[in-house]
């Protein structure tokens, strides 16, 4: 029997932020994404939800022995659901989930903001994967920008932060222009501890 695979729509498909492998492109339609202010923690989740008639593009990869403990725990607070109808180039009956916040998880009514580390990360491995064609189909596939965007990047709040680099910054920059997302106030220290 086959390893059980995870299909990525945000982080995950940035390879560098994981040691999952080997990867291979999805297409997961009727969903999309969001970002998701929710009382599990005081900065936004990235999360996908259904929505006939649109569709995601990530990335696929296994979970070896079945061993989803890491997993779980860096994608704590989402739930595991079935990627049914996902556009994949594995054997049939590979048995493939994806993550998302459950409709359970208490939406906040205190908008939560998008880190800047956490996107330029996401954004970095859409380049890579995809391209900018592939970073523009991110971006238009994704609702929650009026959450506002907070600009940690000279601290990163975000647990897997990377140095994207001066174009994967601008091309980001360029795309939070676009979609009118505005920079918000946060409170480093408090995201900081809440993020642990």
């Amino acid at each position: 029997m086959s390893d059980p695979h995870f299909f990525g729509y945000g982080s995950l498909v940035n390879v560098a932020s994981h040691g999952y492998g080997p990867t291979a492109p999805a297409h997961l339609p009727g969903w999309r994404r969001r970002w998701q202010a929710t009382d599990l923690r005081p900065a936004a989740f990235l999360t996908a939800y259904r929505a006939p008639g649109d569709g995601i593009e990530g990335l696929v990869a296994p979970v070896p022995a079945r061993d989803w403990a890491t997993l779980d725990q860096r994608e704590r607070g989402y739930e595991r659901v079935a990627a049914a109808g996902l556009r994949h180039g594995l054997a049939a009956e590979t048995e493939i989930v994806v993550y998302a916040i459950p409709d359970s998880a208490g939406v906040t009514p205190v908008e939560h903001p998008i880190l800047l580390s956490y996107l330029d990360v996401v954004v970095k491995g859409y380049a890579e994967q995809f391209g900018e064609d592939g970073v523009a189909r991110f971006m238009n596939s994704t609702d929650g920008w009026h959450l506002g965007v907070a600009d940690d990047r000279a601290a990163p709040v975000y647990p897997r932060a990377q140095d994207v680099g001066d174009a994967i910054r601008g091309l980001t920059d360029a795309w939070l222009r676009a979609l009118d997302a505005q920079r918000v106030a946060f409170d480093a220290h408090r995201l900081a501890v809440a993020q642990t």
